[in-house]
C-alpha cells in the first residue's frame, strides 16, 4: 500500500484525501492544512493524524509520496521538497503563476529521480481519452480541428479571483493542457480575446476576464478553438469535439441521469448538467489517483508530468500576450 500524505484541505484536498482513502492499493497517510481545522475535520473522517507542519511530512519514514493541494504559491517550494526529500509528488496546477519560478523549480530538480504528476485531471475523463483513442485508430481519418467547451456554472467569490492567479493560468489552463492532449502536436501560434461581459467592474479592478476565446494552430497546421466562460446557467458544461477527415467524435457532458421529459408543451427536457468538476470529472480523479500510484509502483514516468505543467504555462503567457497586443503570438516569443 502506498501511503501518500494530502497537504492542502480545502475543496479539492478534501476529495483528494477521500479519493486516496478509497484507492485499492493506496492508503491515506496524513493530512496538513495551514487551517488547522480544516485538517482536523478530513484527519478525523479517515481516522488519520494531522501533521504538525508541512516540513514534517516530507521528513516522515510514515510517508512514501505526498500529493499537494495547497495554494498555488507553494507549489513550487513544495515540489521541491518533496523531490529533496526522495518522495513522490501529484501536484495540482499550475505549478506556478510565474513562469520565471516555474523555470527556476525546473533548474532545481533536474537529474533527480521522483515521479513528478501534474494535476490535468481532463486528460483522465473516460470520454475525452476516448475521443482521443478514437483518433489515434484512425476512426475519423486525419485530425484537423478540436473544439473544447469549459464553462463553470458561476462566478467564484472575490477573495478566489484575487489568489487564484485569473482565467487564463488557472481555469484555462486545463484547456490549454488538454488541447495538446488531443491534437498531439505542440501548438505553436495563439490569439486570444478576452472578455468582461459577467462583473465588468471587478474584471477591470482585477484586471482579469470572465469570458474568452483561443484558438491554436500547430506546425502542421491543425487548429484548436477554446471557449471560456465564468456562467452557464444550465450546469457546469464541459465537452470536446474533434473533425477528421471521414468523421467527427464528441466527449459529451455528464447529467445526473438520462431521463427525458415530453409533454403538449415541451420535448426533449432534461436536467441540468452536473452541477461542477468534483461532480463532472469524478470518474477523472479517480483515474488520476490510480495513475499515479501505478507510476510510483513501476518506478516510471507519469503520463503527465513537469513538463507538460511548464509547457500548458507557456500557452497562458502567449495567451495573455495575445490577448494584450491583439495579434497573433508565437509560442517560440514566450519560451
Amino acid at each position: 500500500m502506498l501511503r501518500i500524505a494530502v497537504l492542502g484541505c480545502g475543496r479539492i484536498g478534501r476529495m483528494h484525501a477521500a479519493n486516496v482513502a478509497a484507492h485499492p492499493r493506496a492508503t491515506l497517510a496524513s493530512v496538513y492544512d495551514v487551517h488547522r481545522p480544516s485538517a482536523d475535520e478530513v484527519a478525523a473522517r479517515h481516522g488519520v493524524k494531522v501533521a504538525e507542519t508541512a516540513e514534517a511530512v516530507f521528513a516522515s519514514s510514515d510517508v512514501d509520496a505526498v500529493l499537494v493541494a495547497t495554494a498555488t504559491p507553494t507549489h513550487a517550494d513544495y515540489i521541491e521538497q518533496a523531490v529533496q526529500a526522495g518522495k513522490p509528488v501529484l501536484c495540482e496546477k499550475p505549478i506556478d503563476l510565474s513562469l520565471a519560478r516555474v523555470e527556476a523549480c525546473a533548474d532545481a530538480i533536474r537529474g533527480k529521480n521522483p515521479v513528478i504528476q501534474l494535476g490535468f485531471n481532463r486528460r483522465f475523463d473516460p470520454g475525452h481519452r476516448a475521443a482521443r483513442d478514437a483518433v489515434r485508430a484512425g476512426e475519423i481519418g486525419d485530425l484537423h480541428q478540436v473544439v473544447i467547451t469549459s464553462r463553470d456554472p458561476g462566478m467564484p467569490p472575490r477573495a478566489y479571483y484575487e489568489a487564484a492567479g485569473g482565467l487564463f493560468r488557472d481555469m484555462t489552463i486545463h484547456d490549454f493542457d488538454l488541447a495538446r492532449f488531443l491534437l498531439e502536436e505542440e501548438p505553436e501560434d495563439v490569439f486570444a480575446i478576452g472578455g468582461r461581459l459577467i462583473d465588468a467592474p471587478l474584471m477591470n479592478e482585477l484586471n482579469d476576464f470572465d469570458t474568452a476565446m483561443f484558438v491554436l494552430r500547430t506546425a502542421s497546421g491543425k487548429q484548436c478553438h477554446i471557449n471560456n466562460s465564468r456562467t452557464s446557467a444550465y450546469g457546469y458544461d464541459q465537452r470536446v469535439e474533434l473533425l477528421g477527415t471521414t468523421g467527427m467524435v464528441i466527449s459529451g457532458n455528464r447529467k445526473p441521469h438520462e431521463i427525458t421529459h415530453f409533454s403538449a408543451s415541451h420535448t426533449e427536457r432534461a436536467v441540468p448538467y452536473l452541477e461542477f468538476f468534483a461532480e463532472r470529472y469524478s470518474e477523472a480523479f479517480n483515474a488520476e489517483i490510480g495513475a499515479f500510484v501505478e507510476a510510483v509502483e513501476k518506478g516510471v514516468a507519469p503520463e503527465v508530468g513537469f513538463e507538460d505543467g511548464r509547457k500548458a504555462l507557456i500557452l497562458a503567457e502567449a495567451a495573455l500576450k495575445s490577448a494584450a497586443e491583439g495579434r497573433i503570438v508565437k509560442v517560440s516569443e514566450v519560451e
